[in-house]
């Protein structure tokens, strides 16, 4: 066995030790924080290109179950502001900044689990021609939504055992 063989062994021992010692359980196993959740959600539909990329997402991490214990209403809210200015006063970045307002409530209660806001931010280059800079903001619209969206699913992750399910 080579010392970099060793190394990695010893590596791998050390780290499998820690994470069996602290008594680590993942979060959707049975009996971790968040099980359950998985299908728990319904979430009100899309009505722009912006929601419909936050509820893929939600989706896609939550699952889709219209008839769910739990529905989730939110707002969406974006802006944008220029940041990357040249001495001629020409913008050459843009920021945009998305912020979701969001309510989950026992469908069976009418009881609110959950409530809060999420924001994040993301950017583009409008150095470049009318179509790659549309194309660009639209690519940077949906990366927003999706780092929206997953920092919802973390929330409700950490959260959900709470919700008294």
């Amino acid at each position: 066995m080579s010392w970099s063989d060793r190394r990695k062994f010893l590596k791998f021992f050390a780290v499998a030790s820690v994470i069996s010692g602290c008594g680590f359980t993942p979060a959707y196993a049975p009996g971790g924080s968040a099980d359950g959740l998985r299908g728990a959600v319904s979430v009100a539909e899309p009505s722009d290109a912006n929601s419909y990329e936050f509820v893929k997402q939600l989706e896609t991490r939550l699952g889709r179950n219209l008839s769910a214990p739990y529905r989730l209403d939110y707002t969406i809210t974006t802006r944008s502001e220029g940041v990357g200015i040249t001495p001629r006063q020409e913008i050459t970045r843009t920021q945009v900044l998305g912020a979701v307002e969001f309510t989950v409530t026992s469908v069976a209660s009418g009881d609110v689990v959950q409530r809060g806001n999420i924001s994040n931010f993301t950017s583009y280059s409008t150095e470049g021609s009318t179509v790659s800079t549309a194309a660009v903001e639209r690519d940077a619209n949906r990366r927003l939504m999706v780092s929206l969206a997953d920092l919802m699913t973390t929330r409700f992750i950490a959260t959900y055992a709470d919700w008294g399910a």
